[in-house]
């Protein structure tokens, strides 16, 4: 063998011997840190790397072991250094009212300077909104936070012996049997309603009057269990309309006039909806509009009960007092409809107490029935009546004589023969309060409600104007839609025919009868019925 070859077989054996030695070898911590830094730079899928991943886990455990006893050392350190100090008590003392010494100014006080008028003119670019001059521009409040803002929160109130849990569709199809509805009243409620969200307005509102027409709209959205944020088909009709209402109300808590309303029925109608919708969604910004509404209807009331147009609180000019029976209808369901809702308004007990006078003092002493702003029989005997019995008077002589009286009448449109204390000229409007009353009554069935209901349902699905596929669902089926217009002296049409009778049709379910055999009986199958998960308990509607 050649003397290179034994030197290049000689340094293979010391590399092997090295090689070797290595194994038996313990490195270093900082060698093997090093060694874990290069392999991490080695490309991922090598075995360098793979091993360096490795040596990471080994050498974090040493690491470890002494800087965590030395961080719960320090920590201990410093917790142990701190000086809570002493407890110190606190001395409360409460103070009367009358005790509290008037504030005094400081003696080298000066009062600020008198901020200067200024003038401020805004020009607003909107072809629908007629704006008046500075001096006639009313002070309206300031404009509601969205309704999509506020958690829909569930109502903590049941409400018992007018109406309980009945709106929802667990209910709803109970009572709509049990009542004397069927399919066919509820098809044609449908229409109306997918008729009226055809009809509403950009702005929320409905035509003409629009105050009092969206007023009575939301609350035939109601009173099928329709609300924003929870109904899919209509709640953002709802919500709509709600907001138009809240955004027309001036800072006195009255509402914009308009449409031709001199007599303005529509506060107390527009009240009315406010107090159900808080009901019926616990909506803080609804709260707020209706405790405003609510105080020109109480401040208005006459010392006699009742009240006459726009809420006038004050005498004729012969020093007597002008109780309006029709007008007193709408400010009664308005304060039905607050109190229960719960809403805290100043006076509102006083004022349900007192508005039974004011009917009784129009009711007819013997012939039963009520008269317009005297004693009298006449179409306002379904007014007084139903008012009484939602007032909690339905036992007192007059709103059982009213029953009586109108137990003849019989359900028609104004085209048609009605008989209606000898009045033609607005028997739907009349007939709105007759089915309710009719219908509260019915355990004893006094005022005839099985045969007048029995025609109702006829009628009003026969007389409903009908157009086919007119708009879609939410499903994006095409659905009819419907509305009822008369040919009377006193309603707004055809939004107002519609409403009108669409809430005759939903009686059965709209609340209990006030009568306390029915009443009952009817919660104890509502007891029982199977209900919607989520549905509001409250159903605020009068």
């Amino acid at each position: 063998m050649s003397d290179n070859k034994r030197l290049n077989a000689g340094g293979m054996m010391d590399a092997q011997l090295a090689a070797v030695a290595a194994r038996y070898t313990e490195e270093s911590y900082w060698s093997r840190l090093r060694r874990m830094m290069e392999g991490l730079r080695a490309p991922r899928q090598s075995r360098e790397y793979k091993a360096a991943m490795i040596e990471m886990q080994r050498l974090s455990a040493p690491l470890s072991a002494i800087m965590l006893p030395v961080i719960a050392m320090a920590l201990l350190a410093l917790l142990s250094s701190g000086d809570l100090g002493p407890d110190r008590a606190f001395e409360t003392q409460i103070i009367d009212v009358d005790e509290v010494p008037d504030l005094q100014d400081p003696e080298d006080y000066e009062p600020p300077p008198e901020k200067p008028d200024i003038d401020i003119d805004i020009e607003i670019d909107s072809p629908n909104v007629d704006v008046a001059s500075p001096i006639d521009q009313p002070k309206f409040s300031p404009q509601p936070q969205a309704f999509d803002a506020v958690l829909n929160i569930k109502s903590p109130v049941i409400l018992r012996n007018i109406y309980g849990d009945t709106r929802n569709t667990g209910a709803r199809g109970g009572l709509l049997s049990k009542g004397g509805g069927n399919p066919q009243t509820e098809a044609a409620v449908l229409r109306a309603l997918r008729w009226l969200k055809l009809k509403q307005n950009a702005d929320g509102s409905w035509s003409n009057n629009r105050i009092a027409m969206t007023g009575l709209a939301i609350l035939t959205f109601l009173a099928h269990n329709e609300m924003p944020g929870d109904s899919e088909e209509f709640g953002e009709t709802v919500q709509k309309g709600l907001e138009y209402l809240l955004s027309k109300q001036k800072a006195d808590g009255k509402f914009e006039k308009g449409g031709g309303d001199n007599n303005d029925y529509s506060h107390p109608i527009a009240t009315y909806a406010l107090c159900e919708a808080f009901g019926m969604t616990i909506n803080p910004s609804v709260k707020d509009a209706a405790e405003k509404a609510l105080v020109p209807i109480i401040k208005g009331q006459h010392p006699t009960g009742g009240w006459t147009y726009n809420m006038n609180p004050n005498p004729g000019n012969d020093g007597k007092y002008r109780d309006d029976t029709s007008y007193m209808g709408w400010c009664a369901q308005a304060l039905k409809a607050a109190k229960l809702a719960q809403i805290p308004a100043d006076g509102l007990e006083n004022a349900i107490k007192l508005a039974i006078k004011g009917f009784e003092s129009n009711a007819s002493p013997s012939g039963g029935g009520f008269g317009y702003t005297d004693p009298g029989v006449e179409g306002m005997t379904a007014v007084g009546t139903l008012c009484m019995q939602l007032l909690g008077a339905a036992d007192r002589r007059a709103a059982k004589l009213g029953l009586d009286q109108m137990k003849a009448w019989k359900p028609s449109f104004a085209e048609k023969e009605t008989n209606v204390g000898g009045h033609n000229n607005c028997p739907q409007y009349y007939y709105y309060y007759a089915t309710q009353a009719k219908f509260h009554n019915e355990g004893s069935d006094k005022a005839g409600w099985k045969k007048w209901n029995d025609e109702m349902t006829v009628l009003y699905v026969a007389e409903q104007k009908i157009t086919k596929k007119a708009i879609k669902d939410m499903k994006g089926k095409d659905c009819d839609v419907g509305w009822w217009e008369n040919k009377d002296n006193h309603t707004d049409r055809p939004v107002m025919d519609t409403c009108l009778a669409a809430l005759q049709l939903m009686v059965y379910y709209r609340y209990l009868p006030t009568s306390k055999e029915a009443a009952v009986k009817v919660e104890e199958e509502i007891a029982v019925t199977p209900t919607e998960t989520g549905d509001i308990k409250l159903n605020v509607d009068i």
